[in-house]
């Protein structure tokens, strides 16, 4: 449980705790608690049997949500346009496919 609490104070910045007031710093935690549940559930259903399927939640956020990467919106659509050299692009492919399918096991 110790590494759990340690993996969101570090990976998720739950220990920022510097506004003036309780109810600002509570609703922070509060924020950084449901990006920590978020961040499970993406790690124990999509990334179930990739290479991130046991990272930290930092690696996790670094190699997936910190990327460059030209996002077009259609009314149909979402296409992400990563760079011809980015290494994770067979990743990318995969987490997409599995995000496409609505009947992944939550279990």
């Amino acid at each position: 449980m110790e590494n759990r609490i340690k993996e969101q104070q570090l990976g998720l910045f739950a220990d920022r705790t510097s506004y003036s007031t309780m109810l600002a710093n509570q609703f922070r935690l509060l924020l950084s608690s449901a990006a920590y549940v978020l961040m499970q559930t993406l790690r124990r259903t999509v990334l179930a049997g990739t290479e991130l399927a046991r990272a930290q939640m930092s690696t996790i956020r670094t190699k997936l949500i910190k990327i460059a990467a030209r996002v077009v919106v259609s009314a149909r659509r979402v296409v992400l346009h990563l760079s011809s050299s980015c290494p994770l692009q067979p990743l990318f492919r995969q987490l997409a496919g599995r995000l496409a399918r609505p009947h992944f096991d939550t279990s």
